[in-house]
């Protein structure tokens, strides 16, 4: 995150979808950087149970208190699929099938409002008629006649995206109807078909799984990860992938992936 700019003390929600060690081993040193850097404001985490005293245990043992709040919401004690709503965004879970409970999230972004096309805008053009605009009205004079059309004001609103996360998961085709129609997928790739057999006994999935699991949901893009470090190169694994799914992309640390808007 540094690396990448990213201001750790703008981060107010966190999703850990399991507790295997590689998916929140990271959280005690961000949560313990936040305190040095003199975070007052609360911070929710969104997990399972145990984790609340894992990280109380570790708080305790090395004598610190936090300058801030956490506040957990256990996701294996909620019963609704939607976990967290702000002005922006919706968030859902949904059960992925690993060796113990784990989470999947679908992030998507509320309806855009329209537009100011600015340039189009006449001189002098009030604000309560610009706040008429983002309505979605046309702009009347005192007598009801038409002074402006709505549509030569305004620019169409911008896509509201979504992005859905299935961390470790063996094939589990229940998950398509929660993540169907996403932009962009993250879906797990551990192994490449020649070890399916594995996969499934480990519960996780082939690189091919995860591009079928992107056909069928009919998502834009797919990233896939958590690559198994018997993988020198990870060649392999996207070839496979795209052969099912073309619009496939390796998830590397410190690189960009475009979504539209």
């Amino acid at each position: 995150m540094s690396k990448a700019r990213v201001k750790i003390n703008k981060i107010s929600h966190i999703f850990i979808s399991h507790l295997h060690g590689d998916h929140y081993f990271g959280l005690i040193g961000l949560v313990s950087t936040m305190h040095l850097f003199g975070r007052k404001h609360d911070l929710t985490i969104f997990c399972p149970t145990p984790l609340e005293e894992i990280i109380n245990l570790q708080l305790k043992h090395s004598e610190t208190v936090l300058n801030f709040k956490i506040n957990y919401v256990f996701i294996d004690q909620m019963d609704e699929d939607l976990i967290f709503e702000n002005k922006n965004l919706t968030v859902e879970k949904f059960m992925l099938n690993h060796r113990i409970f784990c989470s999947g999230f679908v992030f998507r972004e509320k309806p855009k409002p329209i537009r100011i096309n600015k340039s189009k805008l006449p001189e002098d053009f009030s604000l309560a008629n610009i706040a008429k605009l983002k309505k979605g009205e046309d702009i009347l004079d005192e007598n009801g006649k038409l002074l402006y059309r709505n549509s030569d004001l305004t620019l169409p609103p911008k896509i509201a995206r979504s992005y859905a996360y299935c961390s470790d998961t063996k094939y589990e085709e229940s998950i398509l109807k929660t993540i169907k129609d996403v932009d962009l997928l993250y879906h797990e790739a551990t192994f490449t078909k020649d070890m399916e057999k594995r996969a499934d006994k480990t519960y996780h999935s082939t690189a091919e799984q995860a591009g079928k699991i992107a056909s069928k949901a009919n998502t834009k893009k797919l990233l896939i990860g958590h690559y198994s470090v018997r993988y020198r190169e990870l060649e392999p694994l996207l070839e496979e992938a795209r052969r099912v799914f073309p619009e496939t992309y390796l998830a590397i640390e410190g690189t960009f992936v475009d979504v539209e808007e």
